[in-house]
């Protein structure tokens, strides 16, 4: 049995969790698996039940988890507290806690979703790529401060916490299409050409893997112009965070991007997208980047490939079979809500879908 801490957080998060739960439901009749899930209070909710973000409760609770599933934080209601108390803070001090450095985004063009990509469909026909962000350092996580009318923060790293990010990223490439892009600013930044130095390292161990170093300036236009290069993507914290959102625009929609934020004992779950207040509560919110990360955490903490793939597999069949929540819906799909979408997908998962 896996334990899992669920935290549904705010906005939109309590649904789009209930929705991937519809999914695990079938998956564990399918497929045998067995999770114990657990809520616990994260987040604005945290806040206003607890007095902090990250409540010990909570802490406990995640403690004693093997996974933690999570929703969406944040709310424009607590936009003014202090930087320590604001929902995001829980998110950040989650991360650094678990010892989270290596986060990991599929992106994927869907064909069906094609009205909804700005790209042209010739440019990304066969995308389907990973962005590794490394997620405890950098400018996030380095020394920050004001002074007067001045502001500052730090981008520092170490040797070890670019290499542990950067080993898993050739691991994967070696297995996949054996491309790696390295993006960096190292014609500017110091701490980029620390990175350089040990991606160009790691890459002797990795002979067969073809590694291409970007600048990110330069990443960010050739993810626009020739998204079909990259397959595997290896980038600093900050870099790492505004690339997958450019990328996530392949998708068609934030919705459809899932994570998984992998270093640790215990492992982190999330969609890419934030909390949505102003769709929450009107089972509009598209719940795929929710159901999708419940993929991953099947894959890298249950082991179960085969759920996995099931799960992506339903995920895909729905979308072709023209359903969809309003924000990639187009003239001719059938609208469906957060509900109905996450019912449509359990229904379809199925050892016999390979």
């Amino acid at each position: 049995m896996v334990k899992v801490a669920v935290l549904p957080g705010d906005g939109v998060g309590p649904e789009i969790i209930q929705a991937a739960k519809v999914v695990l439901k079938k998956v564990e009749q399918v497929f045998g698996i067995e999770l114990q899930l657990k809520e616990g209070a994260f987040g604005g909710v945290g806040y206003e039940t607890y007095g902090v973000p990250f409540p010990e409760e909570t802490k406990k609770l995640v403690e004693e988890s093997q996974a933690v599933l999570l929703g969406a934080v944040g709310g424009t209601q607590w936009d003014a507290l202090p930087r320590h108390l604001r929902p995001e803070s829980a998110l950040l001090a989650l991360r650094k806690e678990l010892g989270l450095y290596c986060n990991i985004r599929p992106v994927k063009y869907y064909e069906v979703l094609a009205e909804k990509v700005a790209w042209k469909s010739e440019l990304l026909t066969g995308v389907d790529l990973l962005i590794f962000r490394e997620l405890t350092g950098g400018a996030y996580f380095g020394t920050k401060g004001r002074k007067e009318k001045e502001a500052f923060d730090t981008i520092q790293y170490s040797w070890e916490e670019v290499e542990r990010l950067v080993r898993r990223g050739f691991a994967t490439a070696n297995k996949r299409k054996r491309i790696l892009h390295s993006i960096d600013k190292a014609n500017v930044l110091e701490s980029s050409r620390l990175w350089r130095e040990v991606v160009n390292q790691v890459a002797l161990e990795y002979p067969y893997v073809k590694v291409e170093h970007l600048y990110v300036d330069n990443a960010a236009l050739q993810l626009v112009v020739n998204p079909q290069q990259f397959d595997v993507i290896i980038t600093e914290n900050m870099f790492g965070d505004i690339l997958s959102d450019l990328a996530a625009a392949i998708g068609g929609s934030l919705g459809m991007l899932p994570s998984a934020s992998l270093g640790g004992e215990i492992n982190l779950y999330e969609p890419a997208h934030g909390s949505a207040p102003d769709l929450a509560g009107q089972n509009k919110a598209n719940p795929i980047a929710a159901i999708l990360s419940l993929a991953l955490l099947l894959r890298f903490t249950c082991r179960k490939e085969e759920a996995a793939q099931a799960v992506e597999k339903a995920t895909e069949e729905i979308l072709g079979a023209g359903c969809a929540t309003e924000d990639i819906a187009s003239k001719n799909s059938r609208v469906v809500g957060t509900r109905e979408m996450a019912e449509l997908i359990a229904q379809r998962v199925d050892r016999n879908l390979f």
